[in-house]
C-alpha cells in the first residue's frame, strides 16, 4: 500500500489537473509536489516522445532496470509500453535469460543496452569497455540518451520503491505473465 494517498484530479488545484492526463499511481502519488510533478514529466516526456534513440532499444534497457531492481510497477508498465515499442515475448525471455548469464539470440547491440543498464544500475556507471562498444553502434547523440534513460528509470524504481506504489489492476496481468524469481 502507498505511503501517500493517491491524488486525484479533483483534489488538485485547477493549474495542476493537467498532471493527471495519465491517471496512474505513479502520477497520483507525485502530484503531492505538482512542480517536482512537471519537471519529471517533461524528461519521461522527452525520453518516450522526444528522443530518436531506437524505442525499442529504449524499452529493453528500461525493462532490464525494472528487472534487476525487482521493480513491480516498472516491469508490469513497461512490459505493456514495451510491447507497443516492438518488444517481443521473445526480447523479454532473453532479457531474463541475459541478466541470469545464459546465451541468448539477442543482436550484439541488443546485449550491449542490457549490459549498461546492469552496469549502470549497480553502479557506479556504464564501464569504459561497454561504453566504447556502444560508439560503434550509436550516435553520441543517441548513447546520451541511453545513458540518461537507464539512470532516469534507476531514479524511477526508487522513487516507486520509496513510495510503495502499487501497480493498477490493468498492468497485474503483464506482471503475472512474465513474474519475477522467488527469493
Amino acid at each position: 500500500m502507498a505511503r501517500l494517498e493517491y491524488r486525484n484530479r479533483e483534489d488538485l488545484a485547477a493549474a495542476d489537473q493537467d498532471l493527471l492526463k495519465r491517471n496512474i499511481n505513479l502520477h497520483r502519488i507525485l502530484t503531492h509536489s505538482p512542480g517536482m510533478t512537471r519537471a519529471f514529466s517533461a524528461l519521461g516526456g522527452y525520453i518516450r516522445y522526444g528522443s530518436t534513440l531506437d524505442a525499442r532499444l529504449r524499452e529493453l534497457a528500461i525493462l532490464q532496470v525494472g528487472w534487476l531492481a525487482r521493480s513491480d510497477y516498472e516491469w508490469s508498465h513497461h512490459v505493456k509500453i514495451g510491447y507497443d515499442f516492438g518488444v517481443t515475448d521473445g526480447d523479454i525471455a532473453a532479457l531474463i535469460a541475459d541478466t541470469a548469464g545464459q546465451a541468448t539470440g539477442l543482436a550484439e547491440v541488443d546485449r550491449l543496452v542490457l549490459l549498461a543498464a546492469r552496469e549502470a544500475y549497480v553502479g557506479p556507471g556504464v564501464s569504459e569497455v561497454t561504453f566504447g562498444a556502444l560508439l560503434q553502434h550509436f550516435s553520441t547523440e543517441h548513447l546520451t540518451d541511453l545513458v540518461v534513460t537507464i539512470a532516469f528509470y534507476c531514479a524511477v524504481v526508487r522513487v516507486l520503491a520509496s513510495m510503495q506504489i502499487d501497480v493498477e489492476p490493468d498492468y497485474q496481468p503483464y506482471l503475472d505473465k512474465y513474474p519475477f524469481p522467488a527469493g
